[in-house]
């Protein structure tokens, strides 16, 4: 440890650790503010998305935990091990998720133990901490234990805060910059999926999906834990799961269901499309292996006149991703029937010019790619680069 610099438990430099209400409140349209751990995540205080409770549970909550101005929150539960002062003069009550340092302020600067908390150093504490799997919970006696690494002197330690803000609001601005960009490269591919399929042309025809190809729904055995095998005579069960991660081909599967299985579902060979029809539905893969589909797909076999790859590019665009939104029903759990899915208008050229497109779509695809990949790696390294010059700064190294 650098010279003037020392290590405290947390508890030590706290008038009280504390956390809030363990009982759940009445709530009311309209009352004083009652923040959980989801007001906290973003890494400000957000009151645009809080319950309420009244003014006289907020006076009993109040008795035993009282959030004000320069005392420090702190998530234990779901979440754990987020830090932020509370810098408004608003009343509020909390709940349990929510744990409320009252520091010694004679001992610690409030925002330098803040950006302490939230750095990789206490992070990594609280992660050991925190109990359960499912449901994580940090307790206040396991927060107490935290160990602090701060210079001795006040004035060192807002010096520090000084060049931490600085610091950090320049990554932060960077940061955006290179996720601005990252969000244009996708935008303007898929203004360009727009502009080629989003309207028709001369010696294009207009049809619907249903003219394009033919459309069958999965079907399931039931029950289907019944039929799923290990056995390697079974066959490949596709399901929404093989698809994380895939953005156009399907090459395996990680589940089989039995030939006697198989008889009772809709058999899919190499080549042809599924799609999905229900929670996140209207993407379309192609399949690079054979396999059988429950009834949350759709198979579509195309007809002769369609190129698979072009067909591809035409679900994907904009224009008729809207349309399967249009064309979807339900409030929560959205899906969209064969029968409504048929009745997309599609814009058709020639075979040849199909494949044309296609290969100027496939170029512009990898220029895309390889931005996106770029200004990923930009935004990765800003986040190392933070971790770096907040674990420098609490080793007495900035």
């Amino acid at each position: 440890m650098k010279k003037g610099w020392k290590i405290e438990k947390l508890g030590n430099l706290c008038e009280k650790i504390t956390d809030g209400t363990h009982v759940t409140p009445t709530y009311v349209s309209e009352g004083v503010p009652f923040l959980s751990v989801k007001n906290l995540t973003n890494g400000f205080i957000d009151f645009s998305d809080t319950r309420f409770i009244s003014r006289e549970e907020h006076e009993i909550l109040t008795k035993r935990v009282r959030p004000e101005r320069d005392d420090i929150l702190y998530t234990k539960v779901g979440t754990t091990g987020i830090a932020k002062v509370v810098d408004v003069d608003e009343e509020f009550s909390i709940f349990v998720s929510v744990a409320l340092l009252k520091i010694k302020h004679d001992l610690i600067f409030n925002r330098f133990l803040e950006h302490f908390l939230n750095s990789p150093i206490a992070r990594e504490q609280a992660q050991k901490r925190t109990r359960g799997m499912a449901n994580k919970n940090l307790v206040i006696t396991d927060i107490k234990e935290i160990e602090v690494h701060y210079p001795i002197s006040l004035p060192e330690q807002q010096r520090i805060v000084s060049m931490l803000d600085k610091a950090l609001a320049s990554f932060g601005q960077v940061k955006d910059n290179a996720e601005r960009n990252l969000i244009n490269a996708r935008e303007l591919f898929e203004a360009l999926l727009n502009e080629y399929f989003g309207h028709p042309r001369k010696g294009w025809k207009e049809m619907k999906l249903n003219d394009a190809c033919i459309v069958e729904r999965g079907s399931s055995p039931r029950p289907i834990k019944k039929y799923q095998t290990t056995s390697k005579d079974g066959v490949n069960w596709i399901k929404i799961g093989d698809t994380k991660g895939v953005e156009k081909y399907i090459y395996s599967t990680k589940e089989k269901i039995t030939k006697e299985g198989a008889e009772h579902s809709r058999f899919v060979k190499e080549g042809d499309f599924i799609l999905t029809n229900s929670m996140s539905f209207g993407n379309p893969y192609i399949m690079k292996t054979e396999g059988y589909i429950h009834d949350g797909w759709f198979v579509l076999r195309l007809k002769e006149f369609i190129d698979t790859e072009f067909f591809w590019f035409l679900l994907v665009s904009p224009f008729v991703r809207n349309q399967f939104n249009q064309l979807a029903s339900g409030a929560i759990v959205k899906n969209i029937s064969g029968d409504l899915v048929k009745k997309a208008v599609l814009f058709i050229p020639p075979l040849a010019e199909q494949r044309a497109i296609v290969e100027r779509l496939e170029a512009l695809s990898a220029e895309t790619g390889r931005l996106e990949e770029i200004y990923q790696q930009k935004v990765e390294s800003l986040e190392e680069l933070k971790r770096s010059v907040l674990a420098k700064a609490f080793e007495g190294e900035l």
